[in-house]
């Protein structure tokens, strides 16, 4: 199976979190890296009376894999931890790494842990502009038209502008 991730991190060695992330997706067994976006940086989203933070870094990576859906995301969560994540009630938190399950091939599933695909992921230009480098032409389950139509229909703030050409 095919699944799209979005990688984002504003905290610490931002380049080395979403490299380390990365690679250790492609370490899990029956998986294997496929493409790799270049890196955008984007300006948090925050709730109000919160401080901003850093500029996250966002990629895409594309990946197969032959785990199911749930069993993926398990560790990808296992990674987030793995690697430093601390999770809060606070839904805009900075955060050292962020790894969103955008979707899981054709995949539709909405349960208490996992929604198939990402349910906000057509709203977000730090999804949608590195998405659309790798692949323009693909239409996210649910959604009607390609991402490089989606992305066009974004409002240009906040915007998602090219931070690095390769990662490590």
């Amino acid at each position: 199976m095919e699944a799209i991730l979005s990688l984002g991190t504003n905290l610490g060695a931002r380049l080395a979190n979403l490299t380390q992330a990365r690679a250790a997706i492609g370490h899990l067994p029956s998986t294997h890296l496929l493409a790799s976006s270049r890196v955008y940086a984007t300006e948090p989203v925050t709730e109000p009376g919160t401080p901003p933070g850093d500029t996250y870094l966002n990629a895409i990576i594309i990946v197969a894999t032959t785990l199911d859906a749930h069993d993926f995301a398990t560790r990808l969560h296992a990674i987030e931890t793995h690697l430093g994540r601390q999770r809060t009630t606070q839904r805009y938190a900075p955060r050292i790494i962020d790894v969103d399950l955008i979707c899981f091939g054709a995949l539709t599933l909405h349960t208490l842990d996992l929604q198939l695909p990402h349910p906000r992921a057509h709203q977000r230009r730090f999804v949608c502009e590195p998405l659309a480098e790798l692949r323009p032409d693909l239409i996210l389950p649910g959604q009607a038209v390609p991402i490089r139509t989606i992305l066009a229909g974004l409002p240009a703030t906040p915007a998602a502008t090219l931070a690095a050409e390769q990662w490590a």
